[in-house]
């Protein structure tokens, strides 16, 4: 089972993945938490090249070929083998990611980023996304008072965070029957709580 986390920036994600892989564990899961960009050897070199503020002038283009050429590596290398081997698969962002930052947020044409997207991940699919959803403002000032750190995405315009959360809340009134949203600008253990009840919920029906 693949079950991913999206949201805007400061909505804490990577916070949440974790809390949530243990706790799936200690009821007797065989949990694999990973992210993108990133999750191998490779992935993370990439993952340094595209969030590195130094590369200011990437383009939207380059931008979302590298997060795919991660994604690619990622699906072969790690998440496929898991799931062959029957275990729960947490990633902190998945191809949704690309769709609303480089697709809503850079502009870029949706079809080709979908048409790309298969090709990178041979058609798999998330069976269930969790978005962690908050106000953009807030969550980069979540960012900022937590000290983490700023990448070259983080450092884009409020507006651009905005085009990035409206897409999120658009691909998850296409696809109910895969989005959940959950309102991530409560205190952290409340997020987490309705995290266990929509997981739990969705298990059990699996």
């Amino acid at each position: 089972m693949f079950i991913t986390l999206e949201g805007p920036e400061g909505s804490g994600k990577s916070s949440q993945i974790e809390m949530l892989g243990d706790y799936l564990r200690r009821q007797g899961f065989t949990i694999l938490v990973t992210r993108e960009p990133g999750g191998t050897p490779i992935g993370d070199q990439i993952r340094d090249c595209v969030h590195d503020v130094g590369n200011a002038n990437m383009t939207p283009q380059t931008e979302m070929l590298l997060y795919s050429a991660s994604r690619a590596q990622l699906v072969a290398e790690v998440i496929r083998p898991a799931l062959a081997a029957g275990q729960i698969v947490l990633c902190d962002r998945f191809y949704d990611s690309t769709i609303a930052y480089q697709g809503y947020g850079r502009g870029l044409n949706l079809d080709d980023l979908y048409t790309i997207t298969r090709f990178a991940t041979g058609g798999l699919k998330p069976d269930l996304t969790l978005l962690l959803d908050i106000a953009v403002e807030k969550g980069l000032s979540r960012r900022a008072d937590n000290g983490l750190e700023m990448n070259r995405l983080d450092l884009e315009t409020v507006s651009f965070h905005q085009r990035v959360r409206q897409g999120y809340q658009k691909m998850a009134a296409q696809e109910p029957e895969r989005w959940v949203v959950v309102d991530a600008g409560r205190p952290l253990a409340e997020v987490q709580a309705e995290l266990h009840q929509v997981v739990e919920k969705y298990l059990a029906i699996r």
